[in-house]
């Protein structure tokens, strides 16, 4: 039998369909999560409910942001003790924002350090940044593992649009072998949906606009977005059809490989039918990006407002971002820095090297301060803000640049997690896998029966 607070919220479920959804279609999961649309505290009244949402029923999101290079570690670190502590050069920028978020420090990556594969560290350090497990070293023969941001996406996927979504400000990317023998497939993604296939970032913020909610001005998004669902759907039908046809005719090692272009082809079929479940998206009265921004400031915070505009929407609880690839060159002309970012990192100690490597730095977080603002003063359907009601980590998977080490990470964790999470904080967990966070954080989005991941040895207490 239920109990009373079960019953009270199927009695007000039910009300809530007659009165506000759209026909024929769950539309109030197309937008924004609106007070009115949603049983606010009732949704935590039940177990089935509690997957992905707060304790107050808003949606609970997670974002992933890396940045490359490491970080030159005396300047990013705060001094002082775990609630007195004060901010160093790098991350100062974060000033106004320290009670919303905090500082990890003693967090690792040892499968990352070289053992007997000897060069690699940018490549190891980008592709166990979200996976913790030891990468196979070869260019064509890609070995990784499932990434954490994918693992919640297969929990909690079902409650979006998209199940999750993959950002980079890689604007050039490079294929078949990149550092020291280790596979492009390492160095540019983050995101692994299984050990062999990496979940491939979208560079450019118009394409991902459009992803989201549809080509064209403000007023046709709507219905170019549903045409383009119905003209996919033609075409796969098409494509099916004659697959059918050709399969009776083909050899057995041919079957196999047509059967493996089917596979690709069902999961594109399963996207079709959730953008058909959920109906088009919102039309955000804002113009489409037109594409990558000539400023790379003006990119990385477009990219940003991309994840912002996706969480504000519901249209996914789940993101990855990469700012820039580990071992990225870049120079920095904007702020007076010339020379290559990587270049730059092998600083050997020299004091004009080494302040310019800590300029980048801030220079990087100057963006995430930005960003993290921007989710602070928006506000979300239960009254706190969309930051509140985030878990947001930023990090590298190197550590000092200069060195390629991989114990005591510069990681930052935003967000309150809907009052699950402790900011405002400079917490030294001492010598600890960061895979450990990831199982903490997989367990407050719901995620179960997940013993272990990467390397762990155990839940992350004290965050």
């Amino acid at each position: 039998m239920p109990n009373a607070a079960e019953t009270e919220l199927r009695q007000h479920l039910r009300s809530m369909n007659r009165r506000n959804f759209l026909r024929g279609i769950g539309a109030t999961l197309a937008l924004p999560t609106f007070a009115s649309m949603m049983p606010s505290k009732l949704l935590a009244a039940t177990q089935a409910l509690e997957t992905a949402t707060t304790p107050t029923g808003a949606p609970l999101r997670t974002a992933f942001v890396a940045f490359p290079n490491g970080a030159i570690p005396d300047r990013w670190w705060p001094t002082g003790g775990m609630s007195d502590f004060a901010f160093g050069e790098t991350l100062s920028p974060l000033q106004g924002l320290r009670d919303r978020f905090q500082v990890l420090g003693g967090l690792d990556h040892l499968n990352a350090n070289p053992g007997n594969d000897g060069g690699g560290d940018h490549a190891r350090g980008n592709g166990v940044f979200l996976t913790g497990v030891r990468l196979k070293k070869s260019a064509t023969d890609v070995q990784a593992g499932i990434s954490i941001d994918q693992v919640i996406a297969r929990e909690i996927g079902d409650l979006t649009r998209f199940p999750s979504l993959e950002l980079t400000c890689d604007a050039n990317r490079k294929s078949s072998g990149c550092d020291s023998g280790y596979s492009c497939a390492y160095q540019y993604n983050i995101s692994w949906k299984s050990p062999t296939t990496p979940m491939t970032p979208e560079n450019n913020p118009r394409l991902v606009f459009e992803r989201l909610f549809g080509a064209g001005e403000q007023g046709h998004r709507q219905a170019n977005a549903q045409q383009r669902m119905e003209n996919r759907r033609s075409v796969l039908d098409f494509v099916m059809d004659d697959a059918r046809s050709l399969q009776r005719r083909l050899a057995h090692d041919d079957r196999e490989k047509l059967d493996q272009y089917l596979t690709g082809v069902r999961d594109v079929e399963s996207r079709i039918q959730r953008a058909e479940k959920f109906g088009p998206n919102v039309d955000p009265a804002r113009k489409t990006p037109e594409g990558i921004p000539e400023s790379h400031a003006d990119y990385v915070q477009v990219m940003y407002d991309m994840m912002l505009l996706a969480f504000k929407t519901d249209s996914t609880r789940v993101c990855t971002f990469v700012l820039g690839h580990d071992g990225d060159n870049r120079s920095f002309s904007e702020i007076g820095i010339s020379e290559g970012h990587h270049d730059l990192s092998h600083h050997q100690n020299n004091a004009e090297r080494v302040d310019k490597v800590a300029t980048i730095d801030r220079w990087y977080v100057e963006q995430f301060a930005n960003f993290l603002q921007r989710m602070d003063e928006t506000e979300d359907v239960d009254g706190n803000s969309l930051l509140h009601n985030s878990r947001i980590v930023y990090g590298s998977g190197n550590a000092d640049g200069n060195r390629h080490t991989h114990h005591d990470l510069p990681v930052l964790l935003a967000g309150g997690g809907g009052g699950m999470l402790k900011p405002g904080r400079f917490v030294k967990h001492s010598n600890q896998p960061m895979t450990n966070l990831y199982l903490s954080l997989a367990d407050q989005v719901g995620v179960k029966n997940l013993e272990r991941f990467g390397d762990s040895t155990g839940r992350l207490a004290n965050i």
